[in-house]
């Protein structure tokens, strides 16, 4: 091969090499926020008494983990995270692959000042569910919230608790409880989806989706919450307490 042809080579490899880069660095970022919800629900989980009460994430039909950015805008309408979205599946044993979502402004603005917070949903009615998986909507309008109650179980719900469709949660610097995101809202991000599945599908189809075709780091976070909803898992946990 003569030097015209090597340096002719170089250059293909460098063009192919850098327009892979990119995609690359997104998968690694997709990876990289996934293990951060996996994380998260796995240190909220591990203590009992401070937890989500297991009795109410057996029942819910959809639940939403955002882990914290430090580089978010924790402003009044600013974007304030992204996380991943996970439904029953329709056999109602384990859950589903995770969808990409986004929640914004509204009761986010509660955090301005703050670095990391970490929040978590759980929708728990087919309304809920049904509204989440369709478009963009504001929690508190399309669809009611309360405060989640933290604990061992969900006896002491209250009345607004009860009948709400979604229940929400919040940790900041290490102190995890309740809170009302009223005014915020959720969507779907297809271009996020289509980094993690290869192509753009919407929160419905990924909800859908075998796992099979999931991600590595999509599976761990599926299997930690199989884990912590797993009826042989809290009857061990129950026992040992």
């Amino acid at each position: 091969m003569g030097l015209t042809e090597k340096v002719k080579s170089m250059r293909i490899i460098l063009v192919a090499a850098l327009a892979i880069a990119p995609l690359v660095a997104q998968e690694g970022k997709q990876t990289k926020r996934l293990d951060a919800a996996t994380m998260v629900l796995s240190e909220i989980m591990a203590t009992p008494d401070k937890a989500i009460p297991r009795d109410l994430l057996e029942k819910a039909h959809c639940i939403v983990v955002v882990p914290s950015e430090k580089s978010a805008a924790f402003l009044v309408g600013a974007k304030f995270g992204t996380g991943y979205l996970s439904c029953r599946k329709m056999s109602g044993a384990g859950w589903s692959a995770p969808a990409t979502i986004r929640i914004e402004g509204g009761g986010v603005g509660f955090q301005i000042g703050a670095k990391e917070t970490d929040v978590v949903l759980l929708v728990m009615n087919e309304g809920g569910e049904n509204k989440l998986l369709e478009s963009k909507f504001t929690i508190g309008g399309d669809a009611s919230v309360a405060a989640g109650p933290v604990g061992r179980s969900s006896s002491a719900q209250t009345d607004a608790q009860l009948h709400a469709e979604i229940l929400s949660w919040s940790r900041t610097q290490g102190v995890f409880a309740g809170i009302s995101l009223e005014g915020s809202t959720l969507r779907p991000d297809v271009d996020d989806n289509a980094k993690l599945y290869g192509k753009r599908l919407d929160s419905r189809q990924i909800v859908t989706t075998t796992r099979a075709k999931m991600p590595t780091a999509a599976a761990r976070f599926v299997a930690e919450l199989d884990k912590d909803s797993d009826h042989e898992h809290m009857s061990a946990a129950g026992s040992e307490q």
